[in-house]
């Protein structure tokens, strides 16, 4: 069991193993360790470590990250600041939630309400404090499309403050917040919701899902219909499921030009992987890109789902997801998930990008790392 650490910070702990925070069960201990429930935990926290001259690290729930097997040095803050409160606003709703509190019981609060705007993203596990960093998205929708602000503490001035949406340069899989890693804890996040708005469905998998259904579906049926998919890609946290133990999705879709969509059907024509008419699996965006399914990729490239490397192997639901077997170690995932991003680079000439963010690694990449 972790013990009290040394010194005056109240709550801490020292040498807490990180495995058991994380959805992967991977890395090793937390020098330190303090759960934060509001902006002066935080502070006193900060300070604390300051005059140990101890790194800061952000750890929310755990969902999509990957620890490193010697840990993390320093002191790590466990968010849990809690509270979710709805306020009308000219025919919208803003909804104000700690980022302590579980993402998907937001979802489910607000969709029982009948408040559209974040029904796509049922079943995505973690809290609300990560979901504009990685600004979560599936089935058509991203958290960015309906983020009002985001208060955060600066962790260099100690100084707390609402950053605008536009200030938070959301775009795919990514924000201000990943760009510059460690500077900000968010304290909450206020969402702009649709009152008795219509659903989203623009994913033609859920267009599919729901096309039996009489009538424009409610946003509740549009929350079980997007539950339902995830379940049949072992994309829901479920204590049965042989591929729970994931970080989700490890590797970011590629979103490309059309002069480098046309350079991956050349490199898998030349590397053999496609042929005749065949092409490179795509989706035209609005603004003229495109945007290529990883898991298609990473299956071409001859990685297939259910398959293994010792204790780590993918998904037999998703080609996207890498799943550790048990008895692992972090290493062994890291070098499995660089066997398939050279995989896929060998046969289409694209570099894969991972998802989830690295806690205690030399590097923000350590696919990288030799």
């Amino acid at each position: 069991m972790p013990g009290e650490t040394g010194g005056d910070l109240r709550g801490s702990h020292s040498d807490v193993p990180l495995a058991q925070l994380t959805s992967l069960g991977l890395g090793g201990p937390a020098t330190s360790l303090v759960t934060i429930e509001d902006v002066r935990d935080a502070i006193e926290a900060v300070r604390w470590a300051r005059r140990r001259r101890q790194p800061i690290t952000v750890l929310g729930g755990g969902s999509n990250v990957v620890v490193a097997d010697a840990g993390v040095k320093g002191l790590v803050l466990k968010a849990a600041l809690g509270g979710l409160d709805y306020r009308h606003d000219h025919g919208a709703v803003l909804a104000t939630v700690g980022a302590g509190e579980v993402w998907d019981h937001v979802v489910e609060d607000a969709t029982a309400r009948g408040f559209a705007g974040i029904e796509c993203l049922s079943g995505i596990p973690g809290l609300v404090g990560a979901t504009p960093i990685q600004n979560v998205g599936a089935y058509g929708q991203e958290v960015g499309d309906v983020v009002e602000s985001v208060r955060v503490l600066d962790l260099e001035t100690l100084e707390d403050h609402d950053l605008t949406a536009a200030a938070c340069r959301f775009a795919y899989r990514d924000s201000v917040f990943r760009q510059h890693p460690g500077r900000w804890l968010v304290l909450e996040v206020t969402f702009r919701l649709r009152r008795a708005g219509a659903p989203t469905l623009a994913y033609r998998d859920l267009q599919l899902a729901l096309a039996s259904r009489e009538g424009t579906p409610t946003v509740a049926e549009v929350r079980e219909a997007v539950l339902d998919l995830r379940r049949s890609k072992s994309m829901v946290l479920d204590s049965d499921d042989p591929n729970r133990r994931s970080a989700g999705s490890f590797f970011v879709n590629p979103v490309v030009a059309m002069d480098e969509l046309a350079s991956m059907n050349r490199c898998g024509r030349a590397a053999g992987v496609l042929s005749g008419d065949d092409a490179v699996s795509s989706f035209e965006l609005d603004d003229g890109l495109f945007k290529v399914p990883a898991g298609w990729l990473i299956e071409r490239a001859g990685f297939r789902k259910g398959m293994r490397r010792g204790r780590m192997g993918i998904s037999s639901a998703h080609a996207l997801a890498l799943v550790h077997h048990g008895g692992g170690t972090a290493a062994e995932l890291v070098a499995f998930a660089r066997e398939i991003r050279d995989g896929v680079r060998r046969s289409f000439g694209i570099e894969l990008r991972p998802e989830p963010v690295f806690l205690g690694f030399g590097s923000g990449n350590p696919l990288d790392d030799r």
